[in-house]
Order: C-alpha cells, then sequence, then structure tokens
C-alpha cells in the first residue's frame, strides 16, 4: 500500500474517534516509535531465524539426536540417511539461529546444542 493511502486511512481512522490520536501524523510517528520499542526489527529477525530453523522435521530430528549427545557431522548423515552438503545445510541453519554449537577437532566437526534443555523447552512450546 502507498504511504498516500496509508495516510489517508490514518487520517480517516483519528477523525472517526476509532483511533485515540487527533493529528493523523503525529499519531503515526507515536505509532512507528511503539513499533520500535515493542517490535524492534532486529530482534523480530533473530526470532524469525530461530523460528524457521524449528519449522522443519530434519533440523528437528537432528535437535533430538544432538540432545542425546555430542555428533559429528558424519554421525548424523548415518542416522537420518542425509547426503553431506544436506546434513551441512540443516546444520549450518541451526548454528545461523544460535541452537547449536561446533567444535573443530582435526578434520572433524562436532555439534551439540547450544542450550541443553532446549528440547524439553520445545516440548511445553508445543503443548501450547
Amino acid at each position: 500500500m502507498s504511504k498516500a493511502k496509508l495516510n489517508k486511512r490514518l487520517a480517516r481512522l483519528t477523525s472517526s474517534g476509532i483511533c485515540p490520536g487527533e493529528d493523523a501524523s503525529k499519531y503515526s510517528v507515536e505509532l512507528k516509535q511503539l513499533a520500535e520499542e515493542i517490535a524492534e526489527a532486529k530482534t523480530s529477525e533473530k526470532q524469525s531465524r530461530f523460528f524457521k530453523a524449528l519449522a522443519d522435521k530434519t533440523r528437528l530430528r537432528i535437535l533430538n539426536l544432538l540432545h542425546v549427545r555430542e555428533m559429528c557431522v558424519c554421525e548424523i548423515m548415518i542416522a537420518l540417511d542425509l547426503t553431506q552438503p544436506t546434513a551441512s545445510h540443516h546444520l549450518g541453519i541451526l548454528g545461523n539461529a544460535g541452537l547449536v554449537n561446533c567444535r573443530k577437532e582435526g578434520k572433524w566437526v562436532y555439534y551439540s546444542l547450544a542450550d541443553p534443555k532446549l528440547i524439553e523447552k520445545m516440548q511445553k512450546l508445543s503443548s501450547l
């Protein structure tokens, strides 16, 4: 929607008494400030990455495996019948979301849960 249409709609809302503001432009500034305070873009982006990472059954299976113990990429590949690029892709997404940690030991890369209580938290969340 264009800015002009948004301004026109906001002016209609303020003049109708539906919105608490009297001046549409002042009220627009207040709404933008509220959005920055309550729904900051940076925080929302981080939350979006977190929930996108959890929105895939393969990644959930990886997290459940890592709940049992630390594993190298090869073990995850074998356990879930994944190719190396696919396993690395999913582990990268989980890492970018801050859900897993990795450490290198020689040529091997081992993954573990960033938060040992993650699975418990996910179970509580899914029961809502």
